[in-house]
């Protein structure tokens, strides 16, 4: 099991979870992840033992040649982080790690232990899948919540997906089974750019992790990178005819939908961001 690092007496925690593979087209989730870690300031106070759940001929271990030129090996793993967001009212435990290539229940069980040794009253699963949506538009973020609840509360439903699942959907139904309301995120990445990294899917999350709990990560250059990502995919389209008329269908398909983004909730959703972000709020 996880052994935690230190006493932590964490406030009302929410767990943040992402694993690179199966569940992270372009690196998106976990490029969230590693964006809170590092804007939060996340310490790390513990980490799963690898050689429980990783081959090491799928995922390999590093070497590395640190300052002074001694060389290491970074061990393929999960790690246990905490962060306490500025002006936040809560604590947040950050979940980072690669998905395992076995023995997935016992690695959601340490989790799990994880979750109820620091308090954890809720947790944020993030993904990202492949799909037929053009880059030129919002990148769409489907959620789901698995206690009844909760997701009366926010407004989603239950999980309603059938078909070959990851470490995301196991650690979800494991939330489920333990009375640990859950929500998951999953972000839809145009596959045609599967490429990583994908800034605008990794924004399109940090967004519905700022509405769900109601605070504001500070963005940086990520909202500039995705606009320079967009950029970047347009310039290829225009060189190549198929290619571009693919988006221009994918585009039409698109904006013949019921958008969400076009509802006023939504709005309401950009413009309590926009104050947020106010120099004169204390925003970025």
């Amino acid at each position: 099991m996880i052994e935690l690092e230190g006493s932590l007496e964490l406030e009302d925690p929410v767990l943040l979870a992402a694993f690179e593979g199966w569940n992270d087209a372009a690196d998106a989730a976990s490029a969230a992840l590693d964006h809170l870690a590092k804007v939060w300031k996340a310490r790390p106070v513990g980490q799963m033992d690898s050689d429980d759940y990783y081959d090491y001929q799928v995922n390999r271990p590093t070497v590395t040649t640190g300052d002074e030129g001694v060389r290491g090996i970074i061990w393929p793993t999960t790690r246990v982080m905490v962060a306490t967001p500025p002006d936040a009212p809560r604590d947040i435990i950050l979940v980072r790690g690669i998905e395992p290539n076995m023995r997935w229940r016992p690695f959601c069980d340490e989790i799990m232990g994880v979750a109820d040794a620091l308090g954890a009253e809720m947790t944020v699963l993030l993904g990202a899948l492949l799909a037929d949506s053009p880059h030129t538009r919002p990148i769409p973020v489907t959620a789901s919540a698995t206690d009844p609840d909760l997701a009366s509360a926010l407004g989603l439903e239950a999980p309603k997906y059938e078909g070959p699942t990851g470490i995301v959907g196991i650690l979800q139904e494991a939330c489920q089974r333990a009375n640990l309301p859950a929500v998951s995120f999953w972000a839809a990445v145009p596959h045609y750019v599967a490429s990583t990294p994908c800034p605008k899917a990794t924004l399109a999350l940090l967004r519905k992790v700022e509405d769900l709990l109601d605070l504001t990560v500070p963005l940086g250059d990520l909202p500039e990178d995705a606009r320079a990502w967009e950029r970047g995919v347009d310039d290829l389209a225009r060189d190549d005819t198929e290619v571009s008329e693919y988006v221009q269908s994918l585009e039409q398909a698109r904006d013949a939908a019921d958008l969400p983004e076009a509802t006023g909730e939504a709005i309401a959703r950009e413009f309590e961001r926009y104050l947020r972000r106010r120099p004169d709020r204390g925003g970025e």
